[in-house]
């Protein structure tokens, strides 16, 4: 029998290209047995004029399940899924029901509740994005990144692609990071102190599994990155926030007790506070006195377009008690997920030992393709084009927030992507992020930021790396109006 044309359908909420979705949707039908082997599909014309795409879409659709062996085609009489197509299982499907089990007993230990920042998924489609961290479109290099993707799944790059490195790393993207990222930040490392990680955030995870124990103290800025409060919270060390001033984290602040401290210096999380070099030294000191180690998060510091970036805390380390952590993640989009680590070569040995029994390493064709995409010039021409963007719309955000004299508490002196905002005290900026959400405009409530149970609650974050220039002073008016309706 021929399938009835009405019941295909393309879902209102899929991914992917228009032929990608029919034939998710052709096998989707076929692997939940809607669809059953020898049975007649619509003819190419008929479905495209029902689903109103093109012929020749439909057909490439038919083409590849042709070729994947979903479905077979039978000279001029049409298409009909295939004898040999997936078979749908033959076991009945258990109805949902209640547990038997305890959850709340059998959990040994809770990673859920934490304070961790979230956003729509669907951010792009909102007028005025307000939001830090996601990729510009407009901005990324699309066409020599899916050339580096192409060259990096090439017979030549084979052995990339398929082999397991158990706990090592792509040779090509290591050597880059040594004799070209580093050295801007005044940093010299061997292969051997370098790892490659999955993001910062899984850097800062191993690192506080390796050095941290439930006797450790760890001393960290306040506010901070929500997900490494809860990276300490879980490894049950003894944790201390130590709030932060305009120069960034205050060294005298920190408890004599203290075993690692955790630092954004260059670049500070969410105030971009940047910490001068005397300060710097002050911290190397303290650290020294205390004999404790340092964790230095220099994110974002290829975001300085107003001036150059200071040296990193790890190029002034002359004892080897700074681990650096470092990201692609930031500056080419965050689903890539690549960051690195660099240390001594003994935490590196452990760090790289856990790595490898949790996830053994990150994809090799990503690493390769970065490393095509680094080492042939592409990022460096990516970051000049992305700093010039942001140093424009950063111009034209600070004359809209003078313009309502919103109050601007840490712009970021050396560039950056975003400014950390004090609304007045009567303004809750949960409830104003959810009003302006409405009228399609997405803010950073900065509440998650702050540690303890009596956390600020009238902070925000602004960030331009997502919105187009010509929408920021229509966005700020709108924040202004609802801020000026809200007694």
């Amino acid at each position: 029998m021929t399938l009835p044309v009405e019941t295909f359908f393309l879902h209102p909420e899929a991914q992917g290209t228009l032929q990608q979705q029919i034939q998710q949707m052709i096998a989707q039908g076929i692997l939940s047995g809607r669809f059953q082997q020898g049975e007649k599909l619509p003819s190419t014309r008929k479905l495209a004029t029902h689903l109103g795409v093109s012929r020749i879409t439909v057909t490439i659709a038919y083409t590849e399940l042709l070729a994947n062996d979903y479905l077979t085609s039978k000279g001029r009489s049409g298409y009909f899924v295939s004898e040999n197509a997936p078979a749908p299982p033959t076991f009945a499907i258990t109805p949902e029901g209640q547990d038997a089990v305890d959850w709340t007993r059998a959990i040994g230990q809770k990673f859920s509740g934490g304070a961790a920042m979230s956003k729509p998924q669907d951010w792009a489609k909102f007028r005025y994005p307000f939001i830090y961290g996601q990729a510009d479109p407009t901005l990324f290099d699309h066409t020599n990144w899916r050339l580096c993707a192409l060259q990096a799944l090439g017979q030549r790059d084979f052995n990339s692609l398929t082999t397991d490195y158990f706990d090592q790393d792509d040779p090509q993207l290591i050597e880059f990071i040594a004799r070209h990222t580093l050295p801007r930040r005044g940093i010299t490392a061997r292969p051997e102190q370098i790892l490659i990680t999955l993001g910062a955030q899984n850097a800062l995870w191993l690192t506080t599994q390796v050095l941290l124990t439930q006797r450790r103290r760890a001393a960290l800025e306040d506010p901070c990155y929500p997900a490494l409060r809860d990276i300490l919270s879980q490894s049950r060390c003894h944790v201390t926030p130590v709030r932060v001033d305009h120069d960034g984290l205050p060294p005298d602040a920190i408890p004599p007790d203290t075993d690692v401290i955790f630092t954004t210096p260059s670049h500070q999380c969410p105030t971009n506070a940047t910490m001068p070099m005397d300060r710097r030294r002050a911290l190397l000191d303290r650290a020294r006195e205390m004999d404790a180690l340092i964790v230095e998060d220099d994110y974002e510091f290829e975001m300085s377009f107003l001036k150059s970036p200071s040296p990193a805390l790890k190029s002034l380390d002359a004892d080897g008690r700074v681990i650096y952590v470092g990201s692609f993640s930031k500056s080419l989009f965050p689903g890539l997920r690549l960051g690195y680590l660099v240390g001594s070569e003994p935490f590196i040995r452990e760090a790289r030992a856990l790595r490898a029994s949790v996830l053994r390493h990150p994809p090799g064709h990503i690493q390769r393709t970065a490393a095509y995409f680094l080492s042939l010039g592409h990022y460096d021409a990516l970051i000049r084009r992305m700093g010039t963007a942001l140093q424009e719309r950063r111009k034209v955000m600070e004359e809209a927030l003078a313009a309502h004299a919103l109050r601007i508490s840490g712009r970021g002196y050396y560039g950056g992507s975003s400014f950390w905002m004090r609304a007045p005290d009567h303004i809750n900026t949960d409830d104003l992020a959810r009003k302006l959400q409405s009228k399609g405009v997405l803010i950073e409530p900065g509440r998650a930021f702050f540690a303890g149970t009596h956390q600020p609650s009238n902070y925000y974050r602004l960030a331009y790396s997502s919105i187009p220039t010509s929408r920021i002073r229509e966005g700020v008016d709108i924040i202004a109006h609802e801020m000026a309706l809200t007694v």
